[in-house]
Order: C-alpha cells, then sequence, then structure tokens
C-alpha cells in the first residue's frame, strides 16, 4: 500500500512540476520572447468567443468589471463628455480604468482591455486639462515641432488619468469651411496636414531607427497609441456637409486626402478610424478595396482598424436597418476593432452566427485579432496593464500651460493693420488712459476652447474649467494705470461718449461639433456684427475673431482698423494678450483660403477660379514693441 501512495505521490508532483513548467513558458506572459512569438502563442490559446471579445469596444456608460469578464471584451471607450462624474480628479479615472481592467485581467487568459478617447486638443473631456488651440490654428504655424511638443504633453495628460489609447490625431484635408469639423483639419492644403503628422511621434514616441514601416510603435508608459482619422475623404464632402459623399476621381482622393496617411503610417501610428463619410457613393465603412487592399495591403498598415461611433450601423439607411448586413460588410472590409457602444451582445451574436456559417472566413476574424493583440503588446500594456499613478501631477501642469501659450502666439494670423494711409494699430499700447473690451467672445472660455471640450458640443461660459480668458488676459498685460472697461454688447452713443483710446472687439462662433457645426452662411451671429458696427464706427478698434473656421466679414472689413483671426485659442488666452500688446510678434499664416461669399465655396489654393478675401498662405507680421 505504502509503495502504491509514494508511486501516486510522485505521479502527482511530477505532474505539478509539468504543469508549473508549462505556466512558467506561458510565452505571451513573458516580455523576453519577440512580439510575434507572443501574438502567435497567444492566438494558439483562443477559443472563437475570445477573439471575437478582442474585436468589440464599448463606452464606459455600460461597462463594468463584470460585463468585461463575462464579454471578454477588447476595449473601452469615453464617447465626448462621457466621464466618471462632473470635474472627476485623474484619480477617479484611474480608479474607473483599472476597475474595468481588473475585469479584463480575472479572465481565463488576461488579456488587458484597451481604454480610449478623445484628446483632440489636449485631454479634452477632462477637468482643469490643458487645452491646446484646436489643429485649424495649428496648422496657421506651420511648426511640426510645436505640434510634436503637444502630442507629448497630450500623451502625459491622458497618461495621467489612466488611459493609453488616443482618437487623435484628424488628419482631415478640409475643403469646404462649411463643413462643422474644420477646426479639427490643418489645412485645406495636404502638405500642411502632412508635415503636422509630426504629433503623431509626440502622442507616441519616435520610432526606433530602422523599424519596419507600417509597423505600430508606442514608447512606453508616458505615450498613448494614436489614431489617424477619419479614413477617407472626410474633409471633402458635397457642400461640406458631415458625413456625406465626397465626389472625387481616385487621383483627387489619393492626391489630397491619402497623403496624410502615408505619414502617418510611415511615423508608426497604432490605429486608423474609419470615416463616416462615403467615396462617390460607397460608405467608406464597407469600401473593402480601400482598407483592406490599399491601407493593409498597399501601404502596408500593420496596426488596427477601428470604426467610428455606431459606424457600421450607418452603413445602411436608416441606420441599423439591417444589423447583420451591417456586421458582414464592415468586418469583411477590413474593420478590426468595432465601436459598437451599447448593443454589444447584439454585436458579439451576430458575428459568431456569421463566423460559424462561414459568410466571415476565421481567417478575417484572425487577421483582426492578431492586430489588435499587437497594438496591445506594443504598448506594453501586457506588462503594465494597470495605470502609473505617479503621472497624476502632470494633468493640467504649468509646464503644458506655458506651451498652450506659446501655441496660441503662434496660431494668430493678422489680416489687416491700419486703414489705408493710417499708421499699424498693433501692438497695441499698454499704457492709455482708458480701453473698451467688448463682444460676446472676450469673456467665455467655453468660446474660446469650441467644441470637443469638457461636452461633445463643448460649452458656454467661465465654469466649464480652468482656464484664461482672453479679458483677463488684457487686464493683466495692460499698465497698471490703464483704465480697461468691459461691455459686452456696448450701443454706439455709449462708446462715442466713453473717451476710448482704442477698443478691442472679440466676436465669433458659438460652440459646435460635427454635424450640429455644418453651416450653410458662415455668418457671424448677432449680436456679433453689431457690436463690430457699433463700436469701430465709433472708436479705433481692432476686432479678434474666435472662430473655428473663417467666416463672412467682408462687409465690415472697411469698418475695422485692425482684425486678427484667434482660431480657437483654448484655455490659454493669454497667448492672444500676448500678441496684440506686441510682447510676442504676429507670425502665422492662413491654412486656409478667406473666402469673400459663401457663393465661392468650394474654393481652395491652385483653384483654376481662385479670387478669395485674404489667399492662402496670407498673415501681415509684427516686430515685438519697443522695450520687450
Amino acid at each position: 500500500m505504502g509503495r502504491v501512495f509514494v508511486l501516486l505521490l510522485s505521479i502527482l508532483l511530477s505532474c505539478c512540476w509539468a504543469e508549473i513548467a508549462r505556466a512558467d513558458d506561458v510565452k505571451y506572459k513573458s516580455s523576453k520572447y519577440p512580439l510575434n512569438t507572443r501574438i502567435k502563442d497567444l492566438m494558439q490559446r483562443m477559443t472563437l468567443e475570445e477573439k471575437i471579445g478582442q474585436m468589440v469596444q464599448i463606452d464606459r456608460t455600460v461597462a463594468s468589471s463584470q460585463v468585461m469578464k463575462k464579454y471578454l471584451i477588447g476595449s473601452i471607450l469615453s464617447g465626448g463628455g462621457s466621464v466618471p462624474g462632473k470635474q472627476a480628479t485623474p484619480q477617479t479615472w484611474i480608479n474607473m480604468v483599472n476597475d474595468f481592467q481588473k475585469g479584463s485581467m480575472s479572465t481565463r487568459l488576461a488579456i488587458p482591455m484597451i481604454y480610449g478617447i478623445d484628446a483632440v486638443h489636449g485631454h479634452n473631456n477632462v477637468y482643469k486639462s490643458t487645452i491646446f488651440p484646436h489643429n485649424v490654428g495649428l496648422g496657421a504655424t506651420r511648426d511640426p515641432d510645436l505640434v510634436k511638443r503637444i502630442g507629448a504633453a497630450t500623451a502625459l495628460e491622458v497618461r495621467a488619468t489612466g488611459i493609453p489609447y488616443v482618437f487623435a490625431p484628424c488628419i482631415a484635408v478640409c475643403r469646404d469651411p462649411r463643413w462643422g469639423r474644420c477646426f479639427e483639419s490643418y489645412s485645406e492644403d495636404h502638405k500642411i496636414v502632412q508635415t503636422m503628422t509630426e504629433i503623431i511621434p509626440g502622442l507616441q514616441g519616435d520610432i526606433p531607427a530602422n523599424s519596419r514601416k507600417g509597423v505600430p510603435y508606442v514608447g512606453g508608459k508616458t505615450k498613448v497609441a494614436a489614431c489617424a482619422k477619419h479614413y477617407l475623404g472626410d474633409g471633402g464632402t458635397t457642400k461640406g456637409i458631415n458625413e456625406n459623399n465626397t465626389v472625387i476621381n481616385r487621383n483627387g482622393l489619393f492626391g489630397i486626402h491619402m497623403p496624410g496617411y502615408y505619414n502617418s503610417i510611415i511615423k508608426g501610428v497604432a490605429t486608423v478610424m474609419i470615416s463616416y463619410s462615403s467615396w462617390n457613393g460607397v460608405k467608406m465603412h464597407s469600401n473593402r478595396e480601400l482598407i483592406t487592399g490599399y491601407l493593409k495591403g498597399s501601404l502596408r498598415f500593420r496596426g488596427f482598424v477601428i470604426s467610428d461611433w455606431q459606424g457600421i450601423d450607418r452603413i445602411t439607411t436608416p441606420e441599423h436597418a439591417n444589423y447583420t448586413y451591417s456586421i458582414v460588410t464592415g468586418v469583411n472590409a477590413g474593420i478590426d476593432m468595432i465601436m459598437v457602444p451599447y448593443n454589444y451582445t447584439e454585436f458579439i451574436d451576430g458575428l459568431t452566427y456569421l463566423v460559424k456559417n462561414n459568410f466571415i472566413p476565421i481567417s478575417r476574424i484572425d487577421d483582426a485579432v492578431k492586430r489588435i493583440l499587437r497594438v496591445k503588446f506594443t504598448m506594453g500594456l501586457f506588462d503594465y496593464p494597470y495605470a502609473d499613478e505617479s503621472l497624476v501631477n502632470q494633468l493640467g501642469s504649468k509646464e503644458h500651460r506655458e506651451l498652450a501659450r506659446e501655441a496660441v502666439r503662434k496660431t494668430l494670423v493678422l489680416l489687416k493693420n491700419g486703414k489705408t494711409g493710417d499708421k499699424p494699430l498693433l501692438p497695441l499700447p499698454k499704457k492709455a488712459s482708458k480701453i473698451l473690451v467688448a463682444g460676446t467672445h472676450a469673456d467665455n472660455l467655453g468660446y474660446q476652447c469650441g467644441g470637443w471640450t469638457i461636452e461633445w458640443q463643448g460649452l458656454s461660459g467661465n465654469n466649464l474649467t480652468s482656464g484664461t480668458t482672453i479679458l483677463t488676459a488684457i487686464k493683466k498685460t495692460v499698465d497698471p494705470t490703464t483704465e480697461v472697461v468691459y461691455e459686452e454688447n456696448p450701443d454706439y452713443n455709449s462708446v462715442k461718449s466713453g473717451k476710448y483710446s482704442y477698443a478691442i472687439v472679440l466676436v465669433g462662433e458659438p460652440s459646435y461639433a460635427e454635424t450640429f457645426g455644418d453651416s450653410l452662411n458662415l455668418t457671424i451671429l448677432e449680436p456679433g456684427p453689431s457690436i463690430i458696427n457699433n463700436v469701430c464706427g465709433a472708436v479705433k478698434c481692432v476686432v479678434v475673431l474666435v472662430t473655428g473656421r473663417p467666416v463672412v466679414i467682408q462687409n465690415y472689413v472697411p469698418k475695422i482698423d485692425a482684425l486678427v483671426a484667434a482660431w480657437l485659442p483654448g484655455t490659454e488666452g493669454q497667448g492672444v494678450a500676448d500678441v496684440l500688446f506686441g510682447d510676442y510678434p504676429f507670425t502665422g499664416k492662413l491654412a486656409r483660403t478667406w473666402f469673400k461669399t459663401v457663393d465661392q465655396l468650394p474654393m481652395n489654393v491652385g483653384d483654376k477660379y481662385y479670387d478669395p478675401l485674404y489667399p492662402f498662405g496670407f498673415g501681415l507680421t509684427t516686430k515685438p514693441a519697443k522695450g520687450h
């Protein structure tokens, strides 16, 4: 009996040792193995259910650690304004993300989820983050090093909240300012957009020398995975209508809208997001030729392709009318991760059925999952699945705010400086007996930041986050003896009798994002025009436009002494005052054509008929004021 027992014990022990040895050699869990070995090892272990789970991205509002564990979900996102709480701290964000991650790490294979968020001009959903100028302004700087530094700062602020993935940059080439997303585009000229893809190595880190082109790269815990969006032609739709049809031949599509993607992929961008728009009537979310054929085939992109929010639902009209068709079409087109914010069980059931019944080949699923795992391994998510809590102090740091202020200075474009024969008005003297600051946008941080700030559509007012309004900046900048009077909407007589040395008028657009910003008339809303007329008719004035694009101003220009395009500067309004008062020079140049009337649109540099109010590349310069 004793001998049998010893024999059984030795067999049992040897089995245990074999099991332990095998556990030690789970290759995908060890960073000592090459990336491809880890991917292959993990893929061999995965069931169809686990693979399909990796392809799903859900919104945080329907996520929980239990959901992650039960449905084996690969990714979570925050949609615009989707936050764990109003004015949530970085620690609150970290706790939420880590809690979701615990669910993923408690699954059989412990594949970490990847959390994504829109960070399109800084970490824009998060309270007290640094909000940088929107891309339309950054294009006017012609400064790729600046956007690279902004990318690096944004990555740190995003990581401060425990998030490793951003849906940025938008590398759309906006060909028509009537488009509600034009402020997310650096320029109408693809060459400027190409140079501005330098934000990608800012976000992700510089790709190592001799690395293969097209392979995603994310350089450690202070960097984030980026996303070039929206593939392809989103900025070229008819009349600039959002999500509409881009009517253009292949040469035009590849000559104008594709070049930014070449640069992004060469720089190691981790993901590419598909556009809601269509190309010559074919929805991009269903375009196998451009996604699988060109992006993955010709360009040899090795990261993953992600849909836009409910993007596959919109393959049909009305949307979600035939979801099975949408799944089969979108997945077979080559989309790897599907943003199904809410109805994820319907998607999982549908995709499982389609694979089991051979409507979608398992090779297509394997391609998607390999790509998603490649990005996760590259980012170091398997080695460090949880947030690095030492970065919380990076959010809204003094250094980042100084960088944003520098960016604001460089985005400003001086369109007019002095009436004919008059001497220039700018830079303004700091010492004056009394000056007027007027307009709807003088003291409104929300308008200054624009859409995609705290809320998806942006906000109005000063209680959304911390920052400096342009009015506050002006008061800080002028001489202590200068009296600053602020009137949002003054009448002509009060201005005339006010004995002002000069006036600064700040007007523009309200906040908006996407379709809500589509505008066929591009006029400044009242009381903006009345304010310009009342003030500039009575006193020397500089008009500062706070807009996401060129707007109709031709009729007002003769009345105005000086005109400045400030775009959407973000939280650091001090950058505007820095340049108005001559501490720094005006250097910005238009990266968009400024039209005379909307009847001319679309009108872009290089067009046969080109008769703008201010041409592409225009921008007056000043020298810093003496004594600075």
